[in-house]
């Protein structure tokens, strides 16, 4: 165990090391953009106002990065200044845990210390930044009390939302599409977890959960959900055969300990019980075609709106995970991609 860590901790290293170096410069400060590295409960955040006086209260977003929850950073720097804690050094929940903290000291200083309405407050993210805003969410509405306000609304970029199903038509339909690939996700989502490796295989074919889990699951993740159009694009669902995991028992004693915070709302937000999905505030969701990533809000899409839940749904056609900022962190500046900037913005 000791020794794959060591070995996830240099390979994350030089990775980090890597994206660093090739994202260059920081850029010049836009006009008008105040920018100032600060602490909110104890974790690092950049915040970004305007210089220019407001007579009104002003709307406010905390926004968490994606990076498979192992990298990103809110420095263009050599010295990194991480907005959460980061896997293979710290796993679930430390990382939604110095969301909440971050969330909760924003809370409670918007309007003193930025003049930012505490109660027009958005929570947002990227793939794995997508996941701990969802997560959050609804952290936050089960321990609603009414001393704390509460998100007004949440902006989910291809969120990554479970890691009961790989073999979801997107997943099989793009598993070698980059930037994002089925196998690394898997990897991804077991470092957040607990790091162990051993179980890769096992995750990717679906045996990782027991029977009775995976007809629960089955009425949010079946493919007959998605629309036509996204099953019609070709694939072939791996069989799923019978292993250790299959009995409950087995799947307790054994396994419990490295899946059962995986399949818990908290880690995959796609799998709440309808009456936390309920408490969930407006909701603007953007996927992909191009992304292992897709199926999963389309389907947090679809369980939201029956529901009755505020939800908008965006789908770029011709996409892929990643679209939002490119390898080297700048971002793409496509006619699409403004598109949907402007169409988020305007929707709250």
């Amino acid at each position: 165990f000791y020794s794959s860590l060591n070995q996830s901790l240099r390979q994350t290293s030089f990775t980090r090391w890597c994206r660093e170096r090739a994202v260059g410069k920081p850029q010049p400060i836009s006009p008008g953009l105040r920018i100032k590295d600060m602490m909110f409960g104890g974790v690092p955040v950049r915040v970004y106002e305007p210089t220019a006086p407001s007579d009104q209260k002003r709307r406010g977003m905390m926004y968490f990065h994606g990076g498979g929850w192992m990298m990103g950073s809110i420095s263009k720097t050599q010295k990194q200044k991480l907005v959460y804690r980061l896997a293979p050094e710290h796993r679930f929940p430390a990382h939604l845990d110095d969301c909440e903290a971050a969330t909760l000291h924003f809370f409670s200083v918007a309007e003193a210390e930025f003049g930012v309405d505490p109660h027009r407050v958005v929570l947002g993210g990227d793939s794995a930044g997508g996941n701990l805003s969802a997560a959050l969410s609804q952290r936050l509405a089960k321990k609603r009390t009414g001393d704390v306000p509460s998100p007004l609304a949440l902006v989910l970029i291809y969120p990554a939302l479970q890691m009961a199903d790989f073999t979801l038509p997107s997943y099989l339909q793009n598993q070698s599409v980059p930037l994002l690939y089925r196998d690394k996700a898997a990897y991804y989502f077991l470092q957040y977890l607990n790091g162990d490796m051993s179980v890769c295989q096992e995750v990717l074919a679906g045996r990782h959960v027991p029977a009775e889990l995976k007809a629960h699951y089955s009425k949010w993740l079946d493919p007959a959900n998605l629309p036509p159009e996204f099953r019609e694009r070709s694939y072939q669902k791996p069989e799923v055969k019978t292993s250790k995991f299959s009995s409950s028992i087995l799947w307790v004693g054994l396994t419990g300990y490295f899946f059962k915070d995986g399949l818990q709302s908290e880690f995959s937000p796609l799998l709440a019980e309808d009456d936390v999905l309920r408490l969930t505030p407006s909701t603007f969701i953007l996927t992909c075609e191009y992304d292992v990533l897709r199926d999963d809000g389309i389907l947090f899409h679809k369980r939201l709106k029956d529901l009755g839940v505020d939800v908008t749904w965006h789908h770029v056609s011709d996409g892929f995970h990643g679209i939002a900022v490119d390898c080297t962190g700048f971002y793409l500046r496509s006619l699409r991609v403004k598109r949907t900037e402007y169409f988020c913005i305007s929707y709250f």
